[in-house]
């Protein structure tokens, strides 16, 4: 199979099919044309084993540990992780020395600063009883701008929108 390697600078190098041995396929289509034989040769195929570095290689299954030991494609696989291994254990022994600033907020004084208002859409005020002592919902007006009203279509009916259907 070492006959078979394809420069790959040369794609119209040609190379033989591993499952039709008559078959001399252009390296750019090469791949494409596996896919197609391996379907037409399903006697072949229990014969042949793919190389874990490069789908391309279909190797005959008692040869697969000799083309493992010796492809060409592993090589630049164990350059890859040797150079990208290298650069982690770099990476990894800097240490950082950012901090994050000092944080100014606290939720739970503001929480407990809040917990008499109730939020009522549409007013401007929140949490300011109203002085006859009926519900603050009672007698609001439509708070959106001209040529804007509250969607209709919402999950709950409104306080002011009961009386406006009637």
């Amino acid at each position: 199979m070492e006959d078979n390697y394809v420069d790959p600078s040369d794609p119209d190098k040609l190379m033989q099919c591993p499952y039709d041995k008559n078959h001399k396929i252009r390296a750019c289509r090469f791949p494409y044309h596996l896919v197609k034989c391996r379907k037409n040769h399903p006697d072949k195929v229990q014969q042949l084993v793919t190389c874990p570095f490069n789908a391309r290689h279909q190797v005959p299954r008692e040869e697969i540990s000799q083309h493992i030991s010796s492809c060409d494609d592993k090589r630049c696989i164990e350059q890859d992780i040797a150079i990208h291994g290298d650069s982690r254990r770099r990476e990894v022994s800097v240490v950082s020395s950012w901090q994050s600033p000092p944080c100014e907020e606290d939720w739970d004084r503001d929480v407990a600063g809040q917990s008499n208002s109730v939020f009522i859409w549409g007013t401007s005020h929140h949490g300011e009883a109203s002085s006859s002592g009926s519900s603050p919902a009672v007698g609001l007006k439509n708070q959106l701008a001209s040529g804007l009203r509250a969607p209709r279509s919402l999950p709950h009916v409104l306080p002011w929108k009961n009386n406006a259907a009637n």
